[in-house]
This record gives C-alpha cells, structure tokens and sequence, in this order.
C-alpha cells in the first residue's frame, strides 16, 4: 500500500503518559553492524513485533525516551539506536571513510536489523531519521514493514514538488537555485 492511511481508534489502549517524565532508557546494549558498533536502547519483549525509532540531527536516542515504553507496554520490541556520529556509536575501523549520506545511515540500519535478526520491522523515524526509513522503503522495502516518517528531510522529486509549488501557491515567491546555488528562476505572481 502506497499513500497515507487513518489511525483505527480504539485498536489499542496505551496508557497516557506526560511529557518529560521519564528521562532514561535502561542499560544501553552494543552490537556490531556493518561498519558501526552501534549503541541502542532496547524496550519490549524479544519477541515483540520490532519497531526502530530512528532520531533525527541533531536530536538523539532520548527524543524517543516517552514512546518508547509505551510502545514496549503495548508489547513491542523497541529498538532505539544512536546513527553514526552520537552517542556509544563508534565505526569499527579508524580506516573507514567517515560518509553522512542519506543513503549510508540507511545501511547503517539494515545492517543492524540483520545484527539484531530482524527481518521485518515497522521504521519511524523524524529527520533525518525519517529520510532513513524512506530510503530503507524505498531501495530495501523487505525489511521495512511499516514506516511512520516525520518532518522534513523526505526523499521525492525536487523538479516535481517545484512544478506543483507553482500551480498551488499562487501570490507567492519563488526561487529556484541550480547546483552551485546560482539562481535560475525567480518569479512572483503579484
């Protein structure tokens, strides 16, 4: 299924929680993954259905720090791992060419659910979390059984959302830039 769905109310009663009140996770576990020794919370039953809350920059694993037992009481496994660059993160190898593309976080990912003997899992994430899991659906959708994807950073055509910006937003400014940041078209409709 390709587009955006409505919640089910009533499918599951989560207890409420304020924001804010809890400020940690338990002990954080280690695995390696890929190039990483990655840092995660870890929530849930083992046997849950897995979910990866995925953070965003330059946020960290305590973004998810009130979800995440209400998702473990719910009786999911959650799983929440620090990306390359935070926390207890550390790539394996000093020799390994250090890379923030979109596309390697993603990996970094998919590496540590076939660590962690996760063959399918539902991926949220905002941020940069959230271009993670698109990517993840997008190029490697057998892991990803579900995604949640907020704020900003989503993958899609830049040419296209330009085109559609122009027929919808009428009174508005735009500018497009090329490349090297040289502007190509500026236009209002005033």
């Amino acid at each position: 299924m390709i587009g955006a769905v409505d919640a089910q109310p009533g499918k599951a009663k989560l207890p409420s929680v304020k924001p804010g009140s809890h400020t940690s996770f338990g002990p954080l576990k280690q695995i390696d993954a890929g190039l990483l020794n990655v840092g995660y919370a870890e929530a849930g039953p083992a046997d849950g259905p897995p979910v990866l809350l995925l953070h965003g920059w330059s946020y960290d694993i305590y973004s998810f720090v009130d979800v995440t037992p209400l998702l473990a009481s719910a009786g999911y496994r959650v799983i929440v791992p620090y990306l390359r660059g935070y926390g207890t993160t550390r790539f394996l190898s000093s020799e390994t060419f250090r890379n923030g593309q979109p596309s390697a976080v993603a990996l970094d990912i998919v590496a540590l659910m076939d660590a962690l003997k996760i063959e399918k899992a539902t991926l949220a994430g905002f941020d940069w979390g959230a271009r993670t899991a698109n990517i993840i659906a997008a190029l490697w959708p057998e892991p990803c059984k579900a995604m949640v994807s907020v704020s900003g950073y989503l993958i899609g055509s830049q040419e296209a959302g330009f085109r559609n910006c122009k027929r919808r937003c009428a009174g508005n400014l735009h500018v497009r830039f090329d490349e090297r940041g040289v502007e190509t078209e500026s236009r209002s409709s005033h």
